[in-house]
């Protein structure tokens, strides 16, 4: 091996780019590349080098469009409003390394999201429907809101028990809205909340939430909590309920209304269908 080959094989070995290797020895890339293509960076190097880049690129992408890097404001306590937005991304959206997304039919439901985090970003989400589905999906491009938010998802899963009454309740309320129906079928006698999650541990936390406020529900598998019972029922329409403007999907083949009723209306109708305390043939479901 000649003097020129050892010498990129040392700063190799001391993590030095190929770039940085061409500019010490004064030899283009070209030249100094076979000698090094079999030895990688240092995983540590690597990442330095990838967030230098992306760094570089946010920059000339600033520049190119005349204003700063969209900045959001950052919170270190949480505010039922804070619960409600990252409740809804871990629930019914995505988190990843580009941003943030939220998907649902319910147009009051996207408002609600849009307010939320109007609250610490001041940008408004590119929109999209489907055509078939008519589900809404709005997105927020954003890599290091998408980083942050993704943080705060971890650790409000870890920490909504011990939040304030307010807080657990905007939990609850987002992880129904988002992942429950209200299922009434008067002529089978059911009347039942439903709500699926495929994180089982999700479902505990939903569990012991409820209960919290006095509400009995039970982990039933595959992935769902489900809540049964008249009171249970009257506690969850006080404490939690379903939020206006939130409605079952009546256009489906199998829908029983074959009409897009609001789930509230739907737990008052299966509330008020109980018969009175005392007489013959009390509803148990």
């Amino acid at each position: 091996m000649n003097a020129f080959a050892k010498r990129c094989v040392e700063l190799r070995k001391s993590d030095h780019t190929l770039n940085e290797i061409s500019e010490i020895t004064g030899r283009p890339k070209t030249s100094v590349y076979p000698y090094i293509r079999h030895m990688p960076l240092s995983r540590e190097r690597k990442e330095a080098v990838l967030d230098s880049y992306r760094l570089r690129v946010r920059k000339i992408a600033a520049r190119r469009k005349g204003k700063s890097v969209r900045s959001f404001k950052r919170f270190t306590s949480w505010s039922p409003q804070t619960v409600s937005l990252v409740s809804h991304l871990i629930f019914d959206g995505e988190l990843n390394r580009s941003g943030c997304s939220y998907n649902n039919r319910s147009s009051s439901l996207i408002a609600h999201v849009r307010e939320c985090m109007r609250r610490i970003y001041d940008y408004d989400p590119r929109s999209y429907v489907d055509p078939k589905s008519k589900v809404i999906r709005i997105s927020y491009y954003n890599v290091a809101l998408g980083q942050y938010l993704t943080r705060k998802s971890r650790e409000l899963l870890g920490t909504i028990d011990v939040m304030s009454t307010d807080s657990k309740k905007e939990f609850l309320k987002a992880f129904f809205n988002d992942e429950g129906c209200m299922d009434f079928r008067p002529e089978r006698n059911v009347r039942q909340i439903r709500g699926y999650q495929k994180n089982v541990a999700v479902l505990q936390i939903v569990k012991g939430l409820l209960l919290d406020m006095g509400i009995e529900s039970t982990v039933k598998k595959p992935n769902e909590v489900v809540i049964v019972g008249r009171e249970n029922l009257l506690r969850f329409g006080e404490k939690v309920n379903f939020s206006p403007g939130v409605r079952i999907n009546g256009l489906r083949s199998n829908s029983l209304w074959k009409q897009p009723m609001e789930k509230r209306e739907l737990l008052e109708r299966a509330i008020a269908s109980y018969k009175p305390a005392g007489s013959s043939g009390v509803h148990r479901r």
